[in-house]
């Protein structure tokens, strides 16, 4: 006898449920009762909908990984040069409301640089991505090589500026700091 079909809209909705959860709790309580409980179902609806703990968890850093690119990418418009891209990828990521989902995200990233086979996924998005995206904004002309070196330094810059943000909480001197960088790509040939 074979078991009832997944209800993918409900799936969805679960998905977006036990993202936000992630979001606000961390890795640390990401499994089966705590989520269950905060998200209002059984565990069993959760394994019935993700199947084991690490898909469920492959499946909410991929969702929050689609999330945190679509809503950068909205905000940057739709053909960006690469300083309007960095800004909106720095305004996005620095912006209080989202320090769950980035101290979230700095989490996975260290989780995942200890234990590269359970995060392989997010290792292969997590600068390519980006890379893709802020090689597109920069001048169509520009080889190819110097693009990439240009969008790494642009990954490296803000996710250090980030991280610095979120250890120290300093807002005036790294937003100073983003500034400063940020004003060197507006002046770019």
């Amino acid at each position: 006898m074979a078991g009832r079909p997944v209800d993918h809209q409900r799936r969805d909705e679960l998905l977006d449920a036990v993202v936000d959860y992630t979001v606000e709790h961390g890795l640390s309580e990401l499994s089966w009762r705590p989520v269950a409980a905060g998200v209002g179902v059984s565990p069993t609806t959760l394994v019935h909908h993700f199947g084991t703990k690490e898909k469920m968890l492959q499946i909410v850093l991929e969702r929050l990984r689609q999330r945190m690119f679509a809503a950068t990418r909205d905000a940057a418009g739709a053909h960006p040069d690469l300083a309007t891209a960095a800004r909106a990828v720095w305004v996005r990521t620095s912006d209080p409301r989202r320090q769950a989902e980035f101290r979230l995200f700095f989490a996975v990233y260290g989780r995942a640089l200890q234990a590269p086979q359970q995060f392989a996924d997010f290792l292969d998005h997590v600068v390519t991505d980006w890379m893709t995206s802020l090689r597109e904004a920069q001048v169509p002309d520009t080889d190819p090589e110097t693009a990439t070196r240009t969008a790494t330094l642009v990954i490296a810059t803000i996710r250090g500026l980030l991280l610095d943000l979120l250890a120290t909480g300093d807002r005036d001197r790294v937003d100073g700091a983003a500034e400063s960088f940020l004003s060197t790509l507006e002046h770019r040939p």
